[in-house]
């Protein structure tokens, strides 16, 4: 029988979203489907809600899988009409449809600012009722006091109960933090028994974007970047001198300019092109005064976008002041945010464990990174990123920051590093930097380098200008303990990433060479495959060396391993150079390591499928069953990964490195943003490990 949860609040604004969010993340971290409704949506269509797109986008859901019922207008007029019977009608027949194909499905209640507060609980309860779902219901405590926010807990646990509700718990958003441990003692668990969360006030979270800004006024584009994704800390309308006006604006301000202002116009220019002054999150310019060709010329130059409105400077700063921010037309900068506050603040295994979840039979992709996230959050490592200034480096330093999973140092130039993260609208708020040039650090590991590399002539004096490569400063904050981890290579060369790491860190004791697997998560699995990065042509002793270490880093990551060594032929049918090299690396890995679940020589066929593994190689606990791919060159290795990649839309995490004695690993240098959070969170679990 299908699971259900309903998500209600008891007043508008009161972080909801938040909460399904978080929700809905934790749901599809744990069961195989999930489904979300929303039983009455915020806009006229029901496929028009940013709240079903969102879950449709992050989590992968289909149209049938994520769905409303009623739009806003319908569901108006059916209740000023008091047929509420169809619309409770229409909510079922949706509900039910989504749970045919789901395990547990997640209802996001209602939130119209129009109705009244008390017609619209009472809907959101029997319907949570007529659907026989427990309600979590989200209480706004924003500028309430201790008394307040205690008072409205129990009276929203009582009006539940006496509704007939099934209280699954009571979740209250948007308080001041330093409240908390004093509502704490004051909130009981009531005649329910179930449990109150609290959720401080994140002043992010209310911040609209400059794309909300544009798209809710119908701002039109006029010069500058196109990106839209910009925080609007504040908005400041310049009536006042050049002068004084400077002095009001921050980074992040929303400057409002009547296009004929000139000397506001260039001022703000000026601002974020010059060190140490603000950098806007936009410029709008009121009024309809047409720009002449070098005013075009010089502000697409500009920082930040520029937009204009029609309106005067008053009437555009009221459109302007009346937009409002949803999380379902958020950032993802935004969305990490309200993850990291939910993950903060909730106990998700608790509710977990008292949700009737079936065992996923099945490892997705969104889980088992979710679950890497997790593992990592346990951690807190501590990890180094040499490339302070790739601002993909920066954007997933933020996120990661925003989430709470990792301690990072960024290394290079502070000022450039801040003036970079400004210009691009990221916040790196509370990321430590080092600069390498002016660090007292450098001198310490100069010393050091010199004396792990004297015996190949190194000086100290040329160990201090060694000590200016971000690549070797980091890896010395790794060698020396001050970090856990490193993670480079978006903007320099493999060779370049991990020979420090050959010279200082070294490979862990046994080990005969430093190799690589990527961790293929497939639709329904995560398999892993070694090595597709780092060794050109192995011979047996390393082949065996790599299959060993591709076993490990399986465990490390919770995939049982079961050891394919990969070659053109599969057991004794083939012979030549290279399926011989298998098969001796093969024998190897069972002299050494009897306890390891390992065959070959196999084919990708034989180990991936079970009818064709059980007819090439009868009696193999490997074959159809592999878990582990080890391939017999790079060349078969860096293809094969690849193609499976492309052509099956598998999410390929790495190159992970394996064999040295503290973990560095390495970026391509065309990885996206995604691409960097995921090593950095793998590198914190070797870390950790």
């Amino acid at each position: 029988m299908t699971t259900g949860i309903y998500v209600t609040s008891t007043a508008e604004a009161s972080g909801k979203k938040v909460v399904c969010l978080g929700l809905a993340e934790m749901l599809l971290s744990r069961v195989d489907r999930v489904g979300y409704f929303r039983p009455v949506t915020s806009t006229e269509s029901t496929e028009d809600d940013p709240m079903l797109k969102l879950i449709r986008r992050r989590f992968g859901l289909s149209e049938g899988q994520a769905r409303g019922a009623v739009g806003a207008t319908e569901f108006a007029e059916l209740l000023s009409a008091g047929n509420r019977e169809a619309i409770a009608e229409r909510c079922l027949a949706v509900y039910n449809d989504i749970a045919a194909n789901s395990d547990v499905v997640l209802v996001e209640g209602s939130d119209l600012a129009e109705f009244d507060v008390s017609i619209e609980n009472e809907f959101n309860q029997n319907l949570a009722n007529d659907l026989g779902t427990p309600v979590v219901a989200v209480v706004n405590g924003k500028h309430k006091s201790v008394d307040e926010t205690a008072g409205q807990v129990d009276a929203v646990r009582r009006d539940l109960l006496d509704a007939g509700c099934q209280v699954f718990a009571i979740i209250v958003s948007r308080v001041n933090a330093a409240k908390v441990p004093e509502l704490e003692k004051r909130v009981h668990l009531g005649a329910s028994k179930r449990p109150v969360y609290f959720i401080p006030e994140i002043p992010e979270l209310k911040w609209p974007s400059v794309s909300e800004v544009k798209a809710q006024t119908g701002a039109e584009y006029v010069a500058g970047p196109g990106d839209f994704n910009r925080d609007v800390k504040s908005m400041k309308v310049a009536a006042m001198t050049v002068d004084n006006f400077i002095d009001q604006i921050e980074d992040g301000t929303f400057v409002v300019s009547p296009g004929d202002r000139l000397d506001i116009m260039f001022a703000t220019l000026a601002s974020s092109l010059s060190s140490g002054f603000p950098t806007p999150s936009a410029l709008l310019l009121t009024g309809q005064f047409p720009l002449s060709e070098k005013q075009q010329r010089l502000l697409s130059g500009a920082q930040f976008p520029v937009l204009s409105l029609p309106y005067d400077t008053y009437e555009a700063a009221e459109r302007i002041s009346q937009v409002r921010t949803d999380i379902g037309t958020s950032t993802d900068r935004k969305i990490a945010t309200a993850l990291g506050v939910w993950d903060a603040n909730i106990d998700a295994d608790e509710i977990a464990a008292r949700i009737t979840l079936p065992r996923p039979s099945t490892m997705t992709p969104l889980r088992f990174t979710y679950t890497l996230v997790e593992r990592a959050r346990s951690r807190r490592a501590h990890i180094v990123l040499p490339e302070g200034n790739d601002v993909r480096i920066l954007s997933a330093a933020e996120n990661l920051h925003r989430r709470d999973v990792v301690t990072l140092t960024l290394l290079g130039n502070e000022d450039e590093i801040r003036g970079l993260a400004t210009q691009e609208g990221i916040d790196i708020t509370g990321i430590d930097i080092i600069d390498p040039e002016t660090s007292p650090l450098r001198r310490e590991f100069a010393q050091e380098y010199a004396r792990i590399r004297a015996h190949k002539g190194v000086t100290e004096d040329a160990a201090f200008e060694t000590m200016l490569d971000v690549s070797y400063f980091g890896t010395m904050m790794v060698h020396t303990g001050r970090v856990g981890g490193m993670v480079s290579g978006a903007a320099h060369t493999t060779a370049h990433t991990i020979r420090p790491s050959f010279e200082i860190i070294k490979t862990r004791p046994g080990t005969a060479i430093v190799s690589s697997v990527f961790l293929m998560c497939l639709a329904d699995r995560v398999l892993v495959y070694g090595d597709c990065a780092v060794n050109p042509d192995p011979n047996a002793e390393q082949l065996a060396d790599i299959a060993v270490a591709s076993a490990a880093t399986a465990e490390m990551f919770g995939i049982e391993p079961r050891v394919a060594m990969l070659s053109y032929s599969t057991g004794t049918s083939g012979h030549g150079q290279s399926v011989d090299k298998v098969r001796e690396a093969t024998e190897l890995v069972k002299a050494k390591h009897p306890q390891l679940n390992v065959d070959g020589p196999i084919q990708y066929d034989a180990a991936s499928n079970p009818t064709i593994g059980g007819s090439k190689l009868p009696g193999s606990s490997v074959a159809g069953n592999a878990t582990v791919f080890v391939f017999p060159d790079l060349d078969t290795g860096n293809n094969t990964y690849k193609a499976v990649q492309q052509s099956s839309g598998a999410l390929a995490l790495g190159p992970v490195l394996q064999g040295l004695n503290k973990p560095v690993n390495d970026l391509s240098r065309g990885c996206t943003v995604e691409d960097v959070i995921n090593t950095i969170v793998i590198t914190a679990i070797q870390a950790g490990q």
